[in-house]
């Protein structure tokens, strides 16, 4: 449905309630800046229905002068029981019941916003996402980097363990051999000190028997 910005009918010049009205609105807006930024700031909108009757005065008994359209935006000047004048954006002024006014944006001003900040928080969360890509990759690739030095780490101790493993059987090997090599000598000892002993055995024996001989011959001499 259209939602032009204009009243449809405008206030009748033979009615003078309505000419003070228009008189009186026009008094309140040649008035000083900061009248009209009250004015501003006391901005309404007609309420998202399909039509709305306003009136030449604040009550049901006083002629109705033509429509407003739903999200339309009007400016507040007063409140008297319940209706209130406003403005339209063409300059007239006219009574609407206070229970078709409301303080914020109709759906077709307010649609197109949302949709703006619909866009604006898809952008955001968009960025958010990249920003958290690019955070993933980043410790992705920490990651691997730390797997990898784990992984080299691994190995080079896998070369140590072996090396040592291999260096533990040269030793081992290097004791038995000495082992060995100590067995011999402890034998070599073993016979060169048995030698000299018997050898020493039979000198000692052999020299007594040697000397009886040969006491025996100078005896006999004698």
């Amino acid at each position: 449905m259209p939602m032009p910005h204009h009243f449809l009918a405008r206030v009748s010049p033979f009615q003078p309630r309505a000419l003070g009205a228009c008189l009186l609105a026009g008094l309140l807006a040649a008035g000083a800046p900061a009248q009209a930024e009250e004015a501003a700031v006391k901005s309404r909108w007609v309420s998202d229905s399909l039509t709305t009757f306003v009136r030449s005065g604040p009550t049901d008994g006083y002629r109705i002068v033509g429509t407003l359209t739903s999200g339309q935006k009007v400016e507040l000047l007063r409140t008297q029981g319940d209706y209130s004048q406003v403005r339209g954006e063409n300059g007239d002024t006219v009574w609407i019941p206070n229970r078709d006014l409301q303080a914020l944006p109709g759906q077709t001003e307010r649609l197109p916003q949302l949709e703006q900040k619909v866009a604006e928080l898809s952008a955001e969360l968009e960025g958010i996402n990249d920003t958290w890509k690019t955070r993933v990759q980043g410790m992705q690739e920490a990651l691997d980097s730390r797997k990898k030095l784990i992984d080299e780490s691994q190995a080079a101790r896998a070369a140590l363990d072996s090396e040592l493993n291999q260096a533990r059987s040269e030793l081992r090997e290097v004791q038995a051999q000495l082992g060995e090599e100590h067995q011999q000598v402890l034998m070599r000892y073993m016979i060169y000190g048995g030698g000299i002993a018997g050898a020493g055995l039979f000198v000692g024996l052999l020299l007594p028997a040697l000397l009886r001989v040969r006491r025996k011959r100078n005896d006999q001499w004698i």
